[in-house]
């Protein structure tokens, strides 16, 4: 059985978003090192800050799409060998690595905070520290220092992320862009049953809808307008654009489309293992498809510049990490839940006991009054 203390935060508003964090406030030695990226330490503090509100979004707002609960998410297997605690782990350490090789190059740039985002900065860690109790703030290492320093990280990174991704070339020939357009119709091996389920044709209706989809492309084929034919075959016309890379709505249609010479043409039946699709080429360059993907493809030059330089960055920044040191974070030892709202009193202790109520429900009337010494136990 393991016993767990608990503690509720209030967010400082603006810059940090509302939260409230419950867990274990077991003494950390925040001025250790975590890791040393490019010669500067990333003290425990400042990791266990971040690693605490990442950890929240998850527990409030994952747990519940995984089938779990905040307390037992974290030992789920992730991959072979590998839990979700340390693949996140994982992710959030090397995005806090992230941030400070991007705020080691902001003067490549001639990024740096100005004196009104360092006061806001300030005056958020500050809300921060005055919304919340010593307790809270030692089980999350929640203090102003540290909070602020994350603040700055955060604030330069995004400051830095339109100046990395400026002067890629913005120019995209229609050709590199082309988006064809389609017209097309499915004729699926399914049917409903009264009770609304999902029935699989049996061969026999199968080969009728092969007919009928048959039936369907022939017209289209001989000029028939598509929502008639449609609507006598029992099927709907959809419309889609499409190059050569697409996938939906079927990667066997899409090359059938794509291989179509001249507007009108129509693909024939398409037989995939679900159904039937039928597609009449509408046009061989979309204009509003095709400077949609133009416009897509600069962004993924940018994206491209983005993390070309990032990669490179890392690669020459010396990284050392204390693996010792990042253990003390653990996500099952500690919950956290995010609080949107404070309490009536909008205090930290309402704070606590809404962050509990949320993440307790009803447990025994035998646990104690303040949230910061209230204890659960977890199998």
């Amino acid at each position: 059985m393991r016993f767990r203390k608990r503690a509720a935060v209030l967010s400082a508003a603006g810059l940090l978003a509302a939260a409230g964090i419950t867990g274990c406030s077991g003494s950390l030695d925040t001025d250790a090192v975590v890791a040393t990226v490019g010669g500067e330490d990333i003290l425990l503090g400042v990791a266990n800050f971040y690693a605490r509100m990442q950890q929240g979004e998850y527990e409030t707002y994952y747990a519940s799409v995984l089938g779990t609960t905040g307390d037992e998410m974290w030992t789920q297997e992730y991959s072979e060998n590998t839990t979700l605690e340390e693949e996140t782990k994982n992710t959030i350490l090397e995005s806090l690595e992230d941030m400070y090789i991007i705020s080691q190059h902001a003067e490549e740039y001639d990024i740096a905070l100005t004196d009104d985002e360092n006061d806001a900065i300030a005056d958020a860690a500050a809300q921060f520290d005055e919304d919340n109790t010593s307790e809270t703030k030692e089980a999350v290492s929640g203090y102003r220092k540290y909070v602020e320093k994350l603040l700055q990280l955060a604030t330069i990174q995004t400051k830095m992320d339109s100046a990395m991704r400026e002067g890629v070339d913005e120019e995209v020939s229609d050709e590199e862009a082309a988006q064809k357009g389609m017209e097309y119709a499915f004729f699926p091996y399914t049917t409903t049953d009264d009770d609304g389920n999902s029935v699989d044709l049996t061969d026999e209706e199968k080969e009728g809808i092969r007919a009928k989809a048959q039936a369907f492309a022939d017209e289209l084929g001989e000029g028939a307008d598509s929502e008639t034919a449609a609507e006598a075959a029992g099927v709907e016309v959809q419309v889609s654009t499409f190059d050569s890379e697409s996938t939906s709505p079927n990667s066997d249609l899409i090359a059938a489309a794509d291989a179509l010479e001249n507007e009108g043409d129509v693909t024939g039946i398409v037989e995939t293992d679900n159904g039937i699709y039928v597609a009449r080429l509408t046009s061989l360059l979309d204009r509003e498809a095709t400077d949609r993907e133009k416009e897509s493809i600069v962004e993924q030059r940018r994206q491209d510049q983005y993390d070309s330089l990032l990669e490179q960055w890392r690669n020459d920044a010396d990284i050392q990490v204390d693996e010792n040191v990042w253990d003390k974070v653990d996500f099952e030892e500690q919950g956290v839940t995010i609080i949107t709202s404070p309490a009536e009193e909008g205090t930290s202790d309402g704070a606590e006991e809404t962050a509990e109520d949320q993440e307790e429900g009803n447990n025994s009337d035998s646990e104690a009054d303040s949230a910061s010494d209230e204890t659960d136990s977890s199998q």
